[in-house]
């Protein structure tokens, strides 16, 4: 007896089926993709800002620490103040005539004096005192003699020409008037001011033209801002007040108070 055998092909349901099963885990596979890969993304971000706030903290916080500084081989030298700030501003001109220049970023700045020397800088291949990016300082000063270089280095935040991005900037007297980005990504700088016996931090505004020389401490705050995201988030400024950014950038403020330690008299500042 023969058999015969017949092709049998898939129904056009078992093809709608096969379908709707590949589209579901082809779905699933690009949601689970997508969703890493925004987890991985705001991560980085927030690694990134955090990198940039503290290594703005570390740089401005270790150069307010050497405000005033004079190297003990140096003697009778009529040092200017160790500090001197700007609110909203830029310091600009000299040291005996000390001035702030508008920026629109409403960052503040502050210049910071000290003498530098071979130990308290890292020198330069030729072995001279550097500035605050690195740069060689020359100087005529005979009230010095060897033992020490007058270093001013002005610290500020404002947005980068070039790029379009704020950044935390240092002009240094090796070549003054040439600011050089240090730090991507800090959109503001924020420095309020303990006056010895003074009950509260002030802005640089409210601290008289000669009482520069009786700042203790120095409360300092710097905001960074990341890549942009998906939608608007909130941070805490450095007022301590909750803010919703004004775009779809994270942000986050970082603060330290710092201690001067050139002073001859000390005070105790409150927590």
């Amino acid at each position: 007896m023969t058999r015969r055998h017949g092709a049998r092909g898939h129904t056009l349901i078992e093809f709608v089926i096969a379908m709707a099963l590949g589209l579901i885990v082809t779905a699933g596979a690009i949601s689970l993709y997508t969703t890493q890969r925004s987890a991985f993304e705001r991560a980085s971000n927030a690694m990134r800002i955090r990198e940039a706030g503290l290594t703005a903290l570390m740089l401005i916080g270790q150069q307010l620490q050497m405000a005033g500084f004079v190297p003990a081989g140096v003697v009778g030298y009529n040092a200017p103040s160790g500090l001197f700030g700007c609110s909203r501003g830029r310091p600009t001109g000299t040291d005996d005539s000390p001035g702030c220049s508008t920026l629109s970023s409403g960052s503040d700045g502050v210049a910071i004096h000290y003498v530098g020397d071979s130990i308290s800088t890292w020198p330069s291949s030729s072995g001279q005192v550097t500035d605050c990016v690195g740069q060689g300082i020359r100087t005529s000063d005979a009230a010095l003699g060897s033992e020490g270089v007058p270093v001013v280095n002005r610290y500020f935040a404002s947005v980068s020409e070039s790029t379009g991005e704020p950044e935390l900037y240092c002009d240094g007297n090796g070549n003054a008037g040439t600011a050089q980005p240090l730090v991507e990504g800090v959109e503001r700088l924020r420095l309020r001011y303990w006056l010895a016996g003074a009950p509260a931090a002030v802005d640089a505004s409210a601290v008289p033209a000669d009482q520069w020389t009786n700042i203790a401490a120095v409360d300092l705050c710097v905001i960074v801002r990341g890549a942009p995201q998906a939608q608007r988030s909130r941070y805490m400024d450095c007022d301590g007040v909750s803010t919703t950014g004004a775009d779809l950038r994270p942000r986050q403020a970082f603060s330290r108070r710092v201690a001067l330690r050139n002073r001859t008299e000390r005070m105790e500042v409150s927590p």
